[in-house]
């Protein structure tokens, strides 16, 4: 780790930090050390961190804006890798392309200045486009995978890839990369022509509903669980197929443990409510699922993605894994 550091602090300077705290880049606000942690702001960089680690034998995790990410108390071994940053542009009428670590809503006041229509529901959501084209985010019954015409990996041998949209598996709450391990670099967007104001209608009603339902003054990760689906769960007759709507009515709405407390406000949000710790959430987790499976027969499966903690970190090649993605 040494010598990795030392080759590292060539490319990185200043970006480079040993141990340090995870906590304040993720929502949640809460997560132990990282050995070593960079930030990425270039293409090169983070190919360059990648070829490095793999020659050292040095697993590598690369998160994003940290959303609906929850890393364990002691933290993460190996390089942690924050992708951050870059720019939105137009590269052919109807097709933009943003890199990974712009954050969705960056994109989407991109796209509205710009007079341009297809995300402009999706402001508010949290976290970049590299998490958001990781686990497919999802909104209103609306998947970002539908909008993409081709997303720029990088794999673990360091090598860059265009794949179409075809063949990055989106489905609900995943792509390819739970597989492959697979990093984004960028990806392009099909987009048509708008009226900015009537843009901003829509982008300001997106807004104003996640107000409505969601705990937005205190840290999460967004939603914990993924909603029940038809033909893979049976729901209670007169239960909605919703994730809350399980944790709600098996009477855990408000239920804690520590300072960790799933959301009055809504029962598939944990939130941290000063000093929780990752573990508090984990058993909070671990509880939800068990008294929602005695009282509904339903099997709650997790969305937010868990580093750290063994045997559920979410490992690719060479101990890649990536994280940022919102529901």
């Amino acid at each position: 780790m040494t010598a990795l550091s030392s080759a590292l602090r060539e490319v990185f300077g200043e970006r480079l930090l040993l141990d340090e705290p995870l906590a304040p880049f993720t929502t949640f606000k809460l997560g132990g050390p990282a050995d070593v942690f960079v930030t990425a702001d270039r293409p090169d960089e983070l190919q360059r961190a990648i070829v490095l680690a793999r020659q050292a034998s040095v697993p590598v995790t690369v998160i994003g804006g940290g959303s609906n990410l929850l890393v364990a108390d002691e933290g993460i071994r190996g390089v942690v890798i924050r992708i951050r940053g870059g720019e939105v542009r137009e590269v052919e009428p109807g097709r933009i392309r943003a890199d990974a670590g712009v954050t969705i809503n960056g994109l989407v006041r991109w796209t509205i200045a710009h007079g341009l229509a297809s995300l402009e529901a999706w402001a508010g959501t949290p976290g970049t486009v590299g998490g958001a084209i990781f686990g497919n985010a999802h909104f209103q019954g609306r998947n970002i995978g539908d909008l993409v015409d081709s997303v720029r990996l990088l794999n673990a041998d360091g090598a860059f890839a265009d794949v179409p949209a075809a063949d990055m598996e989106f489905a609900y709450d995943h792509s390819r990369l739970h597989r492959t391990g697979e990093i984004v670099v960028s990806a392009d967007f099909r987009v048509a022509r708008g009226e900015p104001e009537q843009l901003r209608a829509v982008a300001r009603e997106s807004l104003a509903y996640r107000k409505r339902t969601q705990p937005l003054s205190m840290p999460s990760a967004g939603c914990i669980f993924q909603n029940p689906m038809p033909g893979r769960d049976t729901m209670p007759e007169g239960v909605p197929w919703s994730a809350g709507a399980l944790v709600d009515r098996a009477g855990l709405k408000g239920a804690r443990e520590g300072q960790a407390r799933v959301s009055p406000t809504h029962g598939n949000f944990i939130v941290n409510e000063g000093r929780a710790s990752a573990g508090e959430v984990r058993t909070l987790i671990d509880r939800c699922k068990r008294d929602v499976y005695r009282r509904f027969g339903v099997r709650l499966r997790e969305e937010i993605v868990s580093m750290g903690f063994e045997p559920r970190q979410t490992p690719g090649p060479a101990g890649t894994a990536v994280s940022g993605s919102e529901s």
